[in-house]
Formats: structure tokens, sequence, C-alpha cells
């Protein structure tokens, strides 16, 4: 089978590997474990690979490169004008060569492949919408037309789409899914963790206004002023790092607060055995992994109420659910700072429900949407 990915994922090359965000990778690499040939339309990068991203394992890789693109500016939309027609005519080959479509998004690109795929109602195709499907949610114009366009199984035929968490009133090709981070040989005894001593808090993912950083060093703050032995340890960049920085600076908490920026999936794993808390209070998100992969080891999400974050969380069974408010947040962890038998509870939880979603159980069910086809 040629399995046609089409994403706006940038790539890397080196060595004749192709190389992207190791999440995304890891999921790829699974989908290409029934597959025989990867063929993959996205944007290149020339910068250097980084730790958070990983090469392709499958034998048979065929890469074909598009401009990447957006619309947030007079200048660039002038200049995809130009560019739009080149990407549309290389999706149209693409999904003329394949035998499955796999579309990911939202993204510009994923938006591009919506419409181009209406011509090919008799291809078997699957999309990834990786971002919030709640049909409640304020999102951007193209997220919903996106959203729309894959609902409607008159233009989108022969489809599989793929969304996080379950929702009401969705067309019959609409299909909840999950991500998975780890593998079974991963579950390992957690040591019970003692609120007692130091409380270890972490912050995983991008530095960005989206994801609010700071609100997360604001709240452990809060908890040291107070009294409470606390620390916190941030992996990630983006835009919002320096700011980060500056204000842990400004705020002498240097001693409480470390930056380690991108690490590998190793290390953050091994952070995670550890930690009593993740903190992650983001304004939107499709599967928060960071929160499942919190959640398989142990450390309790404290996290905003976005996407199918209560469905993970149980509504606060499995973890804490916050809004995007510093006294709010540390109101609820000291709640349960106090109650180490109610904590323990939630931790058992979280750890039970997270690890059923392992990288073996998710190649299964990659392998029964292929072979439904």
């Amino acid at each position: 089978m040629k399995f046609a990915i089409i994403t706006h994922v940038l790539h890397k090359k080196q060595n004749q590997e192709h190389f992207a965000y190791e999440p995304y990778v890891r999921e790829m690499n699974l989908w290409g474990e029934h597959v025989d040939e990867f063929i993959l339309l996205a944007p290149k990068t020339l910068a250097e690979i980084n730790p958070i991203e990983v090469a392709y394992k499958h034998p048979k890789v065929k890469f074909i490169e598009i401009p990447a693109f957006n619309i947030t500016s007079l200048k660039n939309i002038i200049k995809s004008i130009f560019i739009v027609p080149i990407i549309v005519w290389r999706i149209f080959s693409v999904i003329n060569k394949a035998d499955h479509i796999h579309l990911r998004c939202p993204g510009n690109i994923g938006l591009l492949g919506c419409f181009v795929q209406i011509f090919f109602p008799n291809k078997p195709k699957t999309t990834k919408y990786a971002g919030n499907w709640d049909p409640k949610s304020k999102q951007p114009l193209s997220y919903r037309l996106q959203k729309w366009m894959l609902s409607n199984t008159f233009l989108t035929r022969n489809c599989k789409v793929l969304v996080y968490g379950e929702w009401e009133n969705q067309s019959k090709n609409i299909v909840p899914f999950f991500t998975a981070s780890y593998n079974e040989s991963e579950i390992v005894e957690i040591q019970e963790k003692n609120l007692n001593n130091e409380i270890n808090f972490m912050y995983v993912g991008a530095f960005s206004k989206g994801k609010q950083p700071l609100l997360s060093v604001k709240a452990v703050e809060k908890l040291k002023s107070e009294g409470f032995n606390v620390k916190l340890n941030m992996y990630g960049f983006g835009d919002e790092f320096t700011t980060v920085k500056e204000y842990i600076v400004n705020k002498s908490l240097t001693n409480t607060v470390f930056l380690h920026g991108n690490k590998s999936k190793e290390d953050v794993k091994q952070a995670y055995k550890k930690a009593h808390f993740l903190l992650f209070i983001s304004k939107s998100e499709g599967w928060p992994k960071v929160v499942a992969e919190a959640m398989f080891f142990g450390c309790l999400p404290v996290s905003s109420a976005v996407s199918c974050v209560p469905f993970m969380l149980d509504y606060g069974n499995r973890g804490i659910l916050v809004e995007s408010d510093v006294n709010l947040i540390v109101s609820k962890i000291k709640e349960l700072v106090k109650n180490q038998t109610t904590y323990q509870f939630k931790v058992e939880e979280a750890k039970k429900w997270s690890q059923k979603y392992t990288l073996e159980k998710f190649s299964n069910s990659i392998q029964k949407l292929l072979l439904d086809e």
C-alpha cells in the first residue's frame, strides 16, 4: 500500500533520513508498520535538528517538498497567491498516485488537502484532526471550515476523521481516537510520592502565549510565598521563553524554577516519575499528550478544561481542573496537598486510565482502521 501523508509539519533531512517533531513521527511510524511505502508531502527547513525531533523508521519514504505559507500579513497573502497553486497541484498528484490518503489537520496544508480530496471520492482516506474538536469552542475561520468540510459526508467521502474526545451529534465518519506515547513494557511501579516534603511541579510544552507558561511560574511563586516548599522544572522552548526567564530572575526564583529547554523524551519521562504535579493551563488543545504522559507515571495534571481534557481527567477524579487564575489554581492545589489520601487516589486513577493507552493498542487501532477500508 502506498500511504500518502499530507501535512504542514516542517521536516528536516540528514543522511538521507527525514526528521520532524517526535510525537508526530512516533505516530506516523506506527502507521508505517502496516503500509509498504510512505509518500510524504510536507514543507522542509534547513534548520538544525534538535532533541525533540526524530527520523521516520520506514524503509521506503518518498519525500515531496512543498513551500510553507501563511496569511498572517499582506505580504504573505500576496506571496500565497503564487504558492497555493503549486501546492494544490502537488497534492493532486500525490493523491492520484497513492492507495490511501492521510490528511493532517488543522493547518493550511490540511485545508488545501480537504478541498483537493473532494475530487477523489472513491479513494480511501483517514484524517487526523489534532486540534480541538469541541463544537462549542471559539476557533479561527480556517479551522471551522476544515471541521465543516470533514464532517460533510457528501464532500468528504470514504474517509474516517479521527478526533480527540467524544462529542454529541456528529456525522457517521467522525471517529473518537487517542494518541499514545509509551509501550506496555514502560509501565513501572511508581513509589508513592509524599507531599510533606518538597513538592515537585513540572511544565512541559511550547513556551507560547496559548500555553501560558508564565501562569505556571506565578502559581508556584504564590505557593512559595505562602510557605510551601516547592520546585518547578520547565521543559520546552518558544517565543515566551525569554519573558519567563526574565520573570524568574527579577522575582528571585532561580532556586525555585528551573528552565531546561528542549530535552529528549527519555529525560522528560524520568522527570514525570519524580514530579508530584504537572502544571498545564493551556488555552486550546487537541489531545494534550503531556497530560496523558504525566498521568502514565503518576504525575497528577493541573490543567485547564479545554477540548477533551475534562474527559481525560474524568472531570476532576483523575486530576485538577482549573481556570486561568493564579489564586484559584493555588487554592485547588492546596486542598489536595493537605489531603495525601485524596491525592494518592487521584494519582492511581490517573495511572490506570493512561496506562490503557499504550503504543501497542494504538498500533492495533491503526491496523483496524486500514483493514476496514
